[in-house]
Formats: structure tokens, C-alpha cells, sequence
């Protein structure tokens, strides 16, 4: 028997689900900019839909079997094109992972506490004077 694994369409069509939902959401104004990864296996379906409403989008390699589609307004990709190109996630500098994750519109809280970790060494304590 050829063709795709067992239980794979499955796993196709809740993915498509997933990405859809993401397109919907940019194009209501909720997302500037979506970060989808999903199987490589699904990379020419999802790219299709992505032409098909006209969405500007960057595929980034994730892992062997697995990619990130960054898309959305064009200059937000213009600048994970530039942040991200030849580059893992995991060895983006402290900085660029920031600006990424406040694209993505993760909290500025948790940004800020990932960027402190990443970025200043463990056995220096950062100190905040409080006001009045």
C-alpha cells in the first residue's frame, strides 16, 4: 500500500482548519502578523491558500519535518525575512527573538522577562527604583 501514513488526512485537514482560522483573523485586522508551523507535507497546500487571498508570507524552516509560515502585512514580513533568513529561532539574538515575539503580539510582560533572561547574565541582579 503507497501513499500518505494512516491517520495523516486527518492531521492535514486540522491543520488547514488552523491555518485558515489564522488567515481569517489577519484579514479581520486581529493579526498583523501569524506565525503557523505545520507539517512540510503541507507547505504547497497552505502557500496555495496564502497566493490565493493575496497574503504575503515567509516560509522558514523549522526542523526536518516541519516548517514556520510567517504571514501578513507585507512590511511585517519584510522584517522576518530580514530577521530570520538562514537563521534557527533558537539562535536569534536576544533582541531579534523580542522584536519577533512582539510581532506576533505575545505579551510585553513575558517579552520583556524572555529578553532579561536571554540577555543579562544570572548572577547579576537588576534592581528597579520605585517612585515616590
Amino acid at each position: 500500500m503507497g501513499g500518505a501514513p494512516e491517520g495523516w488526512q486527518i492531521i492535514k485537514s486540522e491543520t488547514m482548519k488552523v491555518l485558515i482560522h489564522h488567515i481569517y483573523e489577519y484579514q479581520k485586522g486581529l493579526r498583523n502578523l501569524v506565525l503557523h508551523t505545520l507539517p512540510l507535507e503541507c507547505e504547497e497546500a497552505a502557500t496555495d491558500k496564502l497566493r490565493k487571498y493575496g497574503i504575503e508570507y515567509f516560509i522558514h524552516n523549522a526542523c526536518g519535518k516541519r516548517i514556520n509560515v510567517f504571514f501578513g502585512a507585507p512590511e511585517c514580513v519584510a522584517v522576518i525575512c530580514t530577521i530570520c533568513d538562514g537563521k534557527k529561532l533558537h539562535h536569534l539574538t536576544p533582541e531579534e527573538d523580542f522584536v519577533l515575539g512582539s510581532m506576533l503580539g505575545y505579551g510585553m510582560r513575558q517579552q520583556c522577562e524572555r529578553y532579561l533572561k536571554k540577555s543579562v547574565p544570572q548572577d547579576i541582579t537588576l534592581s528597579v527604583q520605585k517612585c515616590a
